[in-house]
C-alpha cells in the first residue's frame, strides 16, 4: 500500500472518557522489547502516582505524510502545511527528581548506533534540558532539579522529531513529578520556544499541522505499517530551509479537500540535491511503493504490509502506527 493521499476528514478532540491505561501488571519496563529495541508502546500509559519522584517515559517518532512550504513570515520562520503521524518508534527517558536545583542529563549505554553522535551533544544544548529549565524557569521554584537518562534509539537529523518529542516527554513528565499541575495549553505555548514540532508532542494526536506547527487540528487516519530507512546522514535541517532550490509558494490545501490533492514533501529535491544518500534511499524505496522522506530528512519510508528485504545501506527499521501519544492523558 503506498503512502495514503486520500486522507481521513479531521475529527474534533477525542471526548473526554474512562481511559484504559495500560495495566501496570504488564510490568513493561521489565520487557528488554521496551527498552532495549526503542519500541513505543501504543496503549496510553497511566500518570505517576502523586508525590512520585521518578518516570520512564517514551517519546515517539513522527512520520510526515506531505509536507508543503506555503510562504514565509517577515521574521524568516517558513509557513508549513503537513500531516503528522505518531509511530512505535521511540527514544525512552528516565527521570528522577533532584531537590538541589541541579538539572543534568546522561545517556544510556544502549545498543544503539545513535548513542555516540548524542553523546556529543553538550548538555546545554540538549533540547530535554533546556526543556527541564524552561519549565522550572517559568513555573517552578530553584531547588526543583532533575535527572534526565536518554536511552537514545531515533536519529539524530533524522526528521521524525526525536529531540523534539525528548523535549515534549520532559514537560510531561517533570510537569507531573513536580507536582507543577499545568495544563495543556501552556505547556503547548510554552513548548514554541523549544522548536517548532515540540507543541505537536505535547497535542499528542495525530496532526494536520498548519503555519509554523503551532496550528493543529486532530486527524484520524486508518492503522497502518512503516517501513523506515535511514540512509545514515544527518540532515542540517536549517540548510535544507536556507537553500535557493526550496519552493516556498506551494499553494495552501484546504482541509475539505486535502483528500483530492496531490501532495509532496517540498523540502525533499532540496535534501537529495546536499545529501545523495537521501535520494538512494528514496529510489530504493520507491521499488516497493510510493516512497517519501520525513520532515527534512535524512529517515524516507514506504507504506507497505509486506515485508521488505534488508536494504544495501542504511537501517531499515519496522514501524507502525500509534494514533495518539502514550503519555497524552498526563494533562488536561
Amino acid at each position: 500500500m503506498a503512502v495514503p493521499m486520500d486522507l481521513a476528514p479531521p475529527i474534533s478532540p477525542p471526548p473526554s472518557k474512562s481511559v484504559a491505561f495500560m495495566s501496570p501488571s504488564e510490568n513493561f519496563l521489565d520487557d528488554p522489547a521496551w527498552l532495549t529495541t526503542g519500541r513505543c508502546p501504543a496503549d496510553p500509559l497511566p500518570p505517576p502516582a502523586p508525590g512520585r519522584r521518578s518516570a520512564t517515559v517514551p517519546a515517539p517518532a513522527k512520520l510526515n505524510l506531505f509536507l508543503h512550504v506555503v510562504g514565509r513570515r517577515a521574521d524568516g520562520y517558513h509557513l508549513l502545511q503537513s500531516v503528522f503521524r505518531l509511530i512505535d518508534w521511540c527514544d525512552w527517558i528516565e527521570l528522577r527528581v533532584r531537590d538541589d536545583g541541579v538539572i543534568s542529563r546522561s545517556v544510556a549505554a544502549v545498543a544503539s548506533p545513535y548513542v555516540e553522535a548524542y553523546a556529543a551533544v553538550r548538555e546545554e544544548h540538549d533540547l530535554t534540558v533546556r526543556a527541564a529549565q524552561l519549565l522550572r524557569a517559568t513555573y517552578g521554584t530553584p531547588t526543583l532539579g532533575a535527572e534526565i537518562i536518554v536511552h537514545k534509539f531515533l536519529p539524530l537529523g533524522g526528521g521524525v522529531g526525536g529531540g523534539s518529542s525528548d523535549a515534549a516527554s520532559v514537560l510531561l513528565a517533570l510537569n507531573r513529578l513536580w507536582g507543577l499541575g499545568r495544563s495543556r495549553a501552556e505547556l503547548m505555548a510554552l513548548a514554541t520556544q523549544l522548536g517548532a514540532d515540540v507543541p505537536f508532542f505535547l497535542f499528542g494526536h495525530d496532526a494536520f499541522v498548519e503555519g509554523i506547527g503551532e496550528s493543529l487540528t486532530p486527524w484520524a487516519l486508518p492503522a497502518a505499517q512503516f517501513w523506515v530507512l535511514d540512509p545514515g546522514v544527518s540532515v542540517a535541517t536549517a540548510a535544507v530551509f536556507a537553500s535557493p532550490l526550496l519552493t516556498r509558494n506551494t499553494p495552501c490545501i484546504k482541509i475539505a479537500h486535502l483528500d483530492r490533492r496531490q501532495t509532496r514533501n517540498d523540502l525533499e529535491p532540496v535534501a537529495c540535491a546536499l545529501y545523495p544518500q537521501v535520494k538512494e534511499a528514496l529510489d530504493w524505496l520507491r521499488t516497493f511503493g510510493m516512497a517519501r522522506m520525513s520532515g527534512s530528512g535524512g529517515c524516507c519510508y514506504v507504506t507497505s504490509d509486506a515485508d521488505l528485504p534488508e536494504p544495501p545501506f542504511g537501517r531499515l527499521r519496522r514501524c507502525r502506527s500509534i494514533g495518539e501519544h502514550p503519555l497524552r492523558h498526563w494533562v488536561e
